[in-house]
C-alpha cells in the first residue's frame, strides 16, 4: 500500500511539473495509443503498480493540459496545489458525506465552508447551501427549491403530487441563457422550450424593460457572468420587478459570482444578493478539483423541502444533515477541498486570483487588438471574444492555435459572430504564459492571413 501510494504521488508530481513544457493539446499519436486500454477484461488480477504504470504511461500523454497555465477554454480553472493534496487525503479518508454520522469531519468542513462562502460571495448570512457536482446540478437544486416555493404559495405540494394537475409555472430567462439552466428546467419537468425569453443588449445583458407581465407562480432566471462576454444581468432592477410581482429569482453564477470576492470587480454583482437562490462552480475560479459546485437558497427550509429524504434505519441529528440539501444520498466529501482552498488562499489571496486573471484577460484583448483583430465584447471580467475576420478564417485560426499547442482556446458563435473565446481562470497562469500565448495566436492568425 505505502509503495503504491508513493508511486502515485511521484507520477502525479512528475506530470504536473511537466505541464509547462508540453503541448496543451495531446498529440494524435498519444490519442491513438489510448486503444491500448481497449483490451479484454483480465481473467486474473493485475499487479497494482503495473496498473498504475499503464494508466500513467498511456493516459498521461493523452490528457489535455488544462491543469497548466495556458489553457483558456470553457472557463476551466486548474487545481491549486493544496486542493490536489486535500483531494488525495480525502480520497484516502473515503468519506461518505451524506450524514453527520457517516462523516463528522465532512459535515463540519461543509458548515465552515458555507459560512466563509456566504461572506465572500455577498449572500445572506442565514441562507442554506449544498455541495453538488457543478452548476448544472446547482441550477437543478436552486430551481427545485423555486418550484417548491412558488407552487406551495399556490396551494400545491409538488414533492408529493408531482406536476400532473399542478398550476402552471411561468419561467422567464434571458435570450442568452446558458444551456445548463435549460437542461435543469427539462429535468424538473418545466421543459426547455416553455420559457419566456427576455431580449438582451449588445453584451448579452437582460433588458429589464423586456420582462413580460408576471402573474401567478413564476421564476425569473438571471446570469452573473455571461458565458461569452462575462457581462452581468442588472440584478437589482430585475429582482425588484420580479419580487413586486411575487416571483422567485434564481441566479446562474457559474463563474461570475466569484467577482464578489475581488473588491475591484464586486460592483458587477450589485443586486445579486437580492435574489432567492444562487449557484456557482468551485472547480472554475476557486480552482479545486472536479467535480465541485454549490447551490445556495435564501430560505434553507425551502431547499430542504425540495431535497430532503429519510428512512427509519438512518439515525439523524437535529443539526444540518448534508443530504437534505443536495440530490444525492451517497456522495464524495467535496467540502474538504473547498475548505482547503479558502483556508490557503484567504480573503486576500482569492481576491488576487480573481483580479489577476481578469487583468490577464484584458491583456489578451489588448494584444490581439493591437495585432489588428476585433474584440467583440467589453472585457469586464475574464472573458474575451475575438474575431479574425470571416467565419471560415476565424475557425481556421482556432483550429490552428489548438493544433500548434502553445495554448488552447475554444470557439463560439455570439450574436451572429463566429469568435475565439478566451477564458482566463487558472491560478497557474502567469504573465509569461499570457505573452507567449498572445504571440502564438498572432503567429497562427498571420499565417492564415498570408494564405488568403
Amino acid at each position: 500500500m505505502t509503495g503504491l501510494l508513493k508511486a502515485a504521488a511521484e507520477r502525479a508530481t512528475h506530470y504536473l511539473e511537466g505541464l509547462g513544457t508540453r503541448s496543451v493539446a495531446p498529440s494524435p499519436q498519444a490519442i491513438a495509443r489510448l486503444s491500448i486500454f481497449d483490451a479484454p477484461l483480465p481473467d486474473e488480477p493485475t499487479d497494482p503498480e503495473a496498473v498504475l504504470a499503464l494508466l500513467d504511461n498511456v493516459g498521461s500523454p493523452a490528457t489535455v493540459a488544462s491543469a497548466g497555465g495556458r489553457y483558456f477554454g470553457f472557463v476551466i480553472g486548474g487545481s491549486l496545489p493544496v486542493t490536489v493534496a486535500a483531494n488525495w487525503l480525502a480520497g484516502a479518508w473515503d468519506q461518505n458525506a451524506c450524514l453527520i454520522s457517516s462523516s463528522p469531519v465532512a459535515a463540519a468542513l461543509e458548515e465552515v465552508s458555507l459560512r466563509w462562502l456566504r461572506e465572500i460571495l455577498g449572500l445572506p448570512a442565514d441562507c442554506g447551501g449544498g455541495f453538488v457536482t457543478g452548476t448544472t446540478m446547482g441550477n437543478f437544486m436552486g430551481l427545485a427549491a423555486a418550484r417548491h416555493a412558488v407552487l406551495e404559495k399556490a396551494g400545491w405540494d409538488v414533492e408529493s403530487q408531482g406536476l400532473f394537475g399542478a398550476p402552471p409555472v411561468t419561467v422567464i430567462v434571458g435570450e442568452e441563457v446558458h444551456v445548463s439552466l435549460l437542461k435543469a428546467l427539462g429535468l424538473l419537468g418545466f421543459g426547455r422550450d416553455r420559457v419566456s425569453k427576455v431580449p438582451v443588449d449588445r453584451q448579452g445583458r437582460m433588458r429589464p424593460k423586456g420582462l413580460p407581465p408576471i402573474s401567478g407562480p413564476s421564476i425569473v432566471c438571471i446570469q452573473a457572468g455571461n458565458v461569452n462576454t462575462g457581462a452581468f444581468d442588472p440584478a437589482r432592477e430585475v429582482c425588484a420587478m420580479a419580487h413586486d410581482a411575487g416571483a422567485w429569482v434564481h441566479v446562474d453564477g457559474a463563474f461570475g459570482l466569484w467577482a464578489a470576492a475581488a473588491p475591484e470587480r464586486r460592483y458587477l454583482t450589485t443586486g445579486v444578493g437580492d435574489a432567492d437562490s444562487w449557484t456557482t462552480d468551485a472547480h472554475k475560479w476557486l480552482n479545486v478539483p472536479y467535480d465541485s459546485g454549490l447551490v445556495f437558497v435564501r430560505r434553507p427550509e425551502v431547499l430542504q423541502a425540495a431535497a430532503a429524504l429519510g428512512a427509519a434505519y438512518l439515525g439523524q441529528s437535529d443539526k444540518r444533515e448534508p443530504w437534505h440539501y443536495v440530490p444525492e444520498a451517497s456522495r464524495r466529501a467535496r467540502g474538504i477541498e473547498i475548505w482547503a482552498a479558502l483556508c490557503c488562499l484567504s480573503r486576500s489571496g482569492l481576491a488576487d486570483l480573481v483580479e489577476r486573471t481578469c487583468r490577464y484577460a484584458s491583456r489578451f484583448a489588448e494584444g490581439l487588438a493591437a495585432g489588428g483583430y476585433e474584440i467583440l465584447n467589453d472585457v469586464v471580467l475574464n472573458q474575451v471574444l475575438v474575431s479574425f475576420g470571416d467565419e471560415q478564417t476565424t475557425r481556421r485560426v482556432i483550429a490552428g492555435v489548438q493544433a500548434e499547442g502553445t495554448c488552447w482556446c475554444g470557439g463560439s458563435v455570439w450574436q451572429g459572430h463566429t469568435a475565439m473565446r478566451v477564458s482566463v481562470s487558472s491560478w497557474a497562469t502567469t504573465e509569461a504564459d499570457i505573452e507567449r500565448s498572445i504571440a502564438a495566436i498572432l503567429r497562427v492568425a498571420s499565417e492564415e492571413r498570408r494564405r488568403k
